[in-house]
């Protein structure tokens, strides 16, 4: 081989060699980039689940419940009391999925998205004591459960209150768990109410500024099996693993949920299924 031949083949060889650095490289440090933020009102893949105008596709007492200023809307008040109540989506059931929704309270309004949830007529509601409301009315009787209970629902909830004691927690409504992950928890639960606590995601006061009194908060739901994560407002807020198959269950119905006195808005409501 002549020594022009020796050179171009060295050279060649060389440049195969930096290509295949090259390549191997950039891999590597894609491997080390950070997530992009999500987009929260990026709704490719996602289904509405409401027109914002009506409450088609969704079933409740319509005594209570209503659409105002583009929102799924109720108004309980002293005066006119409706004990705890809901209103269903009739879209079928959802098991593995991600909901993002917008939800404000006023008063002291306590509220959630039901969620992986069934239908179970509740015990009547105990006797309000008596008295008069600071209007001075006498408050009118609340809706019986035999009214209520095509729509009584039991299951998981994001919870929600405009006072900040509960907002994104997991509660689970009418199956005796209660309070299963405290807002700022991650929680693996079994069979007999048996919880650990594996992490906090915050102190107090870090968590309670994530949530937007009087005002508009997003929420997002992502449920994969048996874990269950809630997002407040962009942040981690509360997470489960549930082991307890014979109370939660894989899949079930959506709803919204409201006790109390005060007024909720939910709107932009967006389901997609995994």
């Amino acid at each position: 081989m002549t020594l022009r031949k020796f050179k171009t083949a060295a050279f060649t060889a060389a440049m195969s060699a930096a290509a295949i650095t090259v390549l191997c490289i950039v891999p590597a440090l894609a491997q080390f980039t950070h997530a992009k933020p999500e987009d929260f009102n990026d709704h490719t893949g996602f289904t509405s689940l409401f027109d914002g105008k009506t409450l088609n596709g969704w079933d409740g007492d319509p005594k209570l419940w209503s659409v105002k200023d583009g929102s799924i809307y109720i108004n309980p008040t002293c005066e006119h009391p409706t004990g705890t109540v809901y209103i269903v989506w009739q879209g079928g059931e959802a098991a593995d999925f991600d909901l993002r929704l917008e939800m404000k309270g006023t008063g002291n309004i306590n509220s959630g998205v039901q969620y992986r949830s069934w239908i179970m007529t509740g015990p009547e509601p105990a006797a309000r004591p008596a008295g008069t409301c600071p209007s001075g009315q006498t408050p009118a009787p609340q809706p019986t459960r035999a009214s209520q209970a095509k729509w009584e629902m039991a299951g998981y909830q994001f919870d929600f209150d405009n006072g900040n004691r509960y907002p994104g927690q997991l509660y689970e409504q009418s199956t005796g768990r209660g309070i299963i992950a405290w807002k700022g928890e991650v929680v693996d639960i079994w069979p007999g109410i048996n919880k650990s606590l594996l992490a906090t995601l915050g102190d107090k006061a870090t968590v309670d500024s994530w949530f937007k009194k009087d005002d508009w908060n997003t929420e997002e739901i992502i449920a994969q099996g048996n874990v269950l994560t809630h997002i407040l407002n962009g942040h981690l807020v509360s997470e489960t693993i549930d082991h307890d198959k014979t109370i939660g269950k894989a899949s079930g119905k959506i709803g919204i949920e409201v006790e109390s006195t005060g007024e909720i808005f939910v709107k932009n409501i967006w389901l997609k299924k995994t």
